[in-house]
C-alpha cells in the first residue's frame, strides 16, 4: 500500500510503504479493548488504603458488659457498626496489573495502525525535527490541521520534543512506546520514515 510522506509544512516529498499485513488488516475491535484495560490496569498505583478493624486505634475493653443492660451485645469499640470503627472489606494496597499474551499485545497494536489507516487519520511525516521553539510547532500544526496527533518517531529528537511539551493535544513517543491508548486517544497518528522502518521491524 503506497502513501504520501508529507513534512511538517505540508508538502508532499515522496512516497512510502506501508505493509498490508500491518496497517490492512480488519482492525479487532474486542482486542483493542483489552489492550487498552491491561494498559490502564498497569497504571494504576494501587495505593489506595483504608483501616480495618484490626487497625483503626482505639481500646480493646468491651464497651459494657454482656448482659443486663438492655442494649445489644457489643466486643469492641472499634466494630465497623461504631462511628470510629473499622472499615469491613475495604480497599488495600495492591498491584492491578495483569499478564497480557504478547500475540494479544501485537494483534491490538496491528489494529490500532490500521484503524487509524482506515480512517485517514495516518500520516507518514519524512522527519519529526527542526521545531525547537514551541510558537514555531503551533504554527506547522496549523498547517497541517492538527488539534490532537501523537507522533511516533524512532529516536525523537530532543529540541523537538522540548518545543512540543508544553502543546496541549500533541505528544510524540519513540517506536518502543508506541501503544494502542495513546494511538486510539489521539485524532491523527503521524509516523516518521524512519519510526514506519522501526514499526515494521518490531511487528515483523
Amino acid at each position: 500500500m503506497q502513501i504520501e510522506i508529507k513534512n511538517l509544512d505540508n508538502a508532499a516529498v515522496g512516497h512510502a510503504e506501508l505493509p498490508d499485513e500491518i496497517f490492512a488488516i480488519i482492525p479487532r475491535q474486542d482486542i483493542m479493548a483489552r489492550v487498552v484495560h491491561w494498559q490502564l490496569s498497569k497504571r494504576r498505583s494501587g495505593n489506595h488504603k483504608i483501616k480495618g478493624m484490626g487497625e483503626v486505634s482505639g481500646t480493646t475493653r468491651k464497651p459494657y458488659k454482656q448482659k443486663g443492660t438492655g442494649n445489644a451485645r457489643q466486643g469492641s469499640l472499634r466494630a465497623p457498626q461504631f462511628r470510629t470503627g473499622g472499615v469491613v472489606h475495604g480497599p488495600v494496597v495492591r498491584d492491578h496489573g495483569y499478564d497480557l499474551p504478547k500475540k494479544v499485545r501485537r494483534l491490538g497494536l496491528m489494529s490500532a495502525l490500521s484503524q487509524k489507516q482506515a480512517d485517514g487519520k495516518l500520516v507518514v511525516l519524512d522527519v519529526a525535527s527542526g521545531a525547537t521553539k514551541t510558537r514555531e510547532l503551533v504554527a506547522k500544526m496549523k498547517v497541517l490541521g492538527w488539534k490532537s496527533a501523537l507522533i511516533v518517531d524512532h529516536e525523537v529528537d530532543g529540541g523537538f520534543l522540548l518545543a512540543s511539551r508544553n502543546i496541549v493535544g500533541l505528544d510524540v513517543l519513540p517506536t518502543m512506546g508506541a501503544n494502542v491508548y495513546d494511538i486510539l486517544n489521539h485524532d491523527v497518528l503521524a509516523i516518521t520514515t524512519a519510526g514506519l522502518a522501526g514499526l515494521k521491524e518490531r511487528l515483523a
